[in-house]
């Protein structure tokens, strides 16, 4: 099946285009299991918040329904666990959860690599770090450059309904973590003061992961959702294609045999009927006239 399957069923009754406006399933649990499924620990607070870490304590990933405002998701990488974090990224509760998956699937697959995948703080030379690759798949999908303001770059969609903005120059560290003034800005809608949904990326947030995001935003397939969960404020700016029920597979030679012998009228019991033969008792005679 060609579009995103969070649970290997179609969870909803129509498909949103552009997957950009579909907003959160609502649902944790399918961007959590790609760091649960390396064992990272699962803790829970009596709010109902949920807490991930890592074995080394270097990567802790917060879902945060209960939380103090509206980042539902806080991911955070630290070179010293007691240290202040190295990087910093969050989505907030409207978020798609399709877009948060990947990029868990990428910390997963970083983490796996090495510190050096996923904390090692890019320099000039360095080639994979190069802030250009995160635009790539927007470049390649049709999204064009823009400069709503000096030092700040965004490349967007045809429909102007989603931007992903970067700011130049020296930033707060502290900011970034805890605001929206971060390195990477990611929000969709029609303002920015007042967004569908929003994710952020502090300085030194390793590409690869962010690369994972712009892939999956700007993917053209769209994504299944239920119609009264879909954002009213762009109901008129999206597409629903009612989801069709599955077809019924199609009949193999042996259902087709089996059909045919159902349709054939049943056999007549078979009756004895006996034959003349030279031994047969002779006839009775008949009745006296």
């Amino acid at each position: 099946m060609p579009f995103d399957d969070i649970s290997r069923t179609i969870d909803g009754d129509v498909y949103v285009s552009p997957r950009y406006l579909a907003g959160s399933t609502g649902i944790g649990d399918p961007a959590l299991a790609p760091l649960l499924d390396l064992g990272w620990e699962l803790e829970h607070d009596d709010l109902g918040n949920c807490y991930v870490n890592a074995p080394d304590r270097k990567v802790r990933l917060g879902y945060l329904p209960e939380g103090q405002d509206d980042g539902l998701w806080r991911i955070n990488a630290y070179n010293d666990p007691f240290g202040p974090p190295a990087w910093g990224v969050c989505f907030n509760d409207s978020c798609p959860t399709e877009f948060v998956r990947a990029f868990t699937t990428a910390l997963a697959a970083a983490y796996g690599q090495g510190t050096d995948a996923y904390l090692a703080t890019p320099t000039p030379e360095d080639k994979v770090q190069d802030p250009f690759l995160v635009v790539t798949p927007l470049i390649d999908r049709g999204w064009e450059f823009h400069q709503p303001e000096p030092g700040v770059y965004a490349i967007r969609p045809a429909d102007l309904l989603a931007s992903l903005e970067f700011t130049a120059g020296p930033l707060d560290p502290e900011g970034e973590l805890t605001s929206r003034t971060a390195r990477w800005h990611l929000w969709a809608g029609t303002s920015i003061d007042r967004p569908a949904w929003y994710a952020t990326a502090s300085t030194n947030t390793p590409v690869a992961l962010l690369t994972a995001v712009t892939a999956c935003v700007s993917d053209p397939a769209p994504l299944p959702r239920w119609r009264e969960d879909t954002h009213s404020y762009v109901k008129g700016m999206v597409q629903l294609t009612p989801i069709l029920p599955p077809q019924p597979p199609a009949p193999t030679p042996l259902d087709i045999q089996r059909a045919a012998a159902s349709r054939r009228p049943a056999a007549l019991p078979a009756v004895s009927v006996p034959r003349w033969s030279t031994t047969s008792r002779p006839a009775l005679p008949g009745p006296r006239r």
